[in-house]
């Protein structure tokens, strides 16, 4: 029996593997949301003696700084291994140059009439970032984060990060954020780590949009506190679909499945191909490339539990197929992949052809890597520049402008019994 399952479309069973899918995706444990409840309003009632102490219970002992001081973080650059830090500098030329074409302009409309129209676009004030700091540390999430805040005019970034266990910071992540030009660094992760963003204490101050990834507990912190504050989406497990024919490399597309497989026991990989062939020695590279990686296990059980290599009749159905779960990360390995763009609908990222593998738009090729997972790519996008900015409209009339107007917004007011409105046009006339 091998690893990851084979499906073939007829209707049933992979109607079976998607409801499955579905289930993955189901709402936070009430239990979860009941210990993040309590953490938030603890937090905001005792601000950053609160934070100290779940810092404490939770990371094993207080950090020598609670905001890390900028010696601390110049000393992280100036001590960093220089291909690492060459490495950064030219992925955010890249992320930089995509991301600079998103920047939203403002615009005026004046009318012959004397009417002015328009909107103004400017950054948030402060943003807060969160970044994962144990062994999921993610100076990539750094770059991806605060590049295009800074792009949007975003005046303050604030990172809050957890310590390693001996208290100390993550220096791939100080190197990360110095680079990025991020502002100020708290010590602190965790649910409260996210409630101490949303509501200021004495010393971490108040964001206007939290964004980053977590674990559970931050995930769902962010997801009660959405209203209190912005926050960039809530994120489920990470997803590849690979589209594949017969021209894909059995290799390649066994070792972009594991790339993403291999980031939790809930990631799902996928395979949809119309050759049979490929299918088959495709199961046969997972199982021989698997045994040579270091997280060997958590592959096998995401493969096991939310893996399949669907098999259809042609490509139309499986673009049908990617249309349905609109998964996080998609690859296109058909032989001519640009002809299938436009049939693509649902996605946070397309990667197209056998040099476009997955990780190179998580590290480096510009498009943003925080992306909508399970299946909110049919409605939400990735982050952008333009998740970093807010709009207002403004509106001026003349009086005659005005009075041509009146009688028509009288009459919608009145419509809708809202005698007030009414009267705030008729008492200028």
């Amino acid at each position: 029996m091998s690893l990851i399952r084979k499906i073939y479309v007829n209707g049933n069973d992979e109607e079976k593997f998607f409801k499955q899918l579905e289930e993955r995706n189901g709402e936070t444990d009430k239990k979860v949301t009941a210990v993040v409840s309590e953490i938030i309003e603890n937090v905001r009632k005792n601000g950053d003696v609160a934070v100290k102490a779940y810092t404490e219970k939770f990371d094993g002992k207080l950090p020598e700084y609670y905001e890390v001081p900028r010696d601390l973080i110049n000393d992280a650059l100036t001590e960093a291994d220089p291909e690492f830090v060459n490495a950064l500098l030219n992925s955010i030329e890249n992320i930089t140059d995509f991301h600079n074409r998103q920047k939203s302009q403002s615009f005026i409309n004046p009318k012959e009439n004397g009417v002015i129209l328009g909107q103004r676009v400017r950054g948030l004030e402060r943003v807060g970032l969160y970044v994962p700091g144990g062994t999921a540390a993610y100076p990539s999430s750094v770059l991806m984060n605060a590049v295009p805040a800074k792009i949007a005019g975003v005046k303050e970034i604030i990172m809050v990060t957890p310590p390693l266990k001996d208290g100390t910071p993550n220096k791939d992540i100080l190197v990360a954020a110095a680079v990025c030009g991020v502002d100020r660094i708290f010590m602190s992760g965790g649910a409260q780590a996210i409630a101490a963003l949303a509501y200021g204490t004495e010393s971490i101050p108040k964001v206007d949009k939290i964004v980053g990834p977590g674990n559970i507990f931050v995930a769902t912190a962010k997801k009660v506190l959405y209203g209190v504050v912005d926050i960039d989406m809530v994120a489920g497990p990470s997803e590849i679909l690979v589209l594949a024919d017969e021209t894909a490399k059995p290799r390649y597309v066994a070792a972009d499945l594991m790339s993403q497989a291999e980031h939790d026991k809930l990631a799902s990989a996928i395979l949809v191909t119309t050759s049979e062939e490929l299918a088959d020695k495709t199961i046969i590279e997972v199982e021989r490339q698997m045994a040579e990686l270091s997280r060997k296990d958590i592959i096998e059980t995401s493969l096991s539990d939310f893996g399949a290599i669907i098999i259809c009749d042609n490509k139309d159905i499986a673009c049908d197929i990617a249309n349905r779960l609109a998964p996080e990360h998609l690859e296109v390995l058909f032989e001519n992949p640009l002809e299938y763009l436009g049939r693509l609908d649902n996605a946070g990222s397309i990667f197209l052809g056998q040099y476009a593998p997955e990780p190179l738009g998580d590290y480096y090729a510009g498009p943003n890597h925080v992306l909508p997972t399970s299946g909110t790519a049919r409605f939400f996008s990735p982050l952008s520049v333009n998740s970093f900015e807010k709009r207002s409209s403004f509106i001026y009339y003349t009086e005659e402008a005005l009075r041509e107007a009146k009688d028509d917004i009288v009459l919608i007011a009145e419509k809708e019994g809202l005698t007030a409105h009414a009267n705030a046009i008729k008492v200028r006339f």
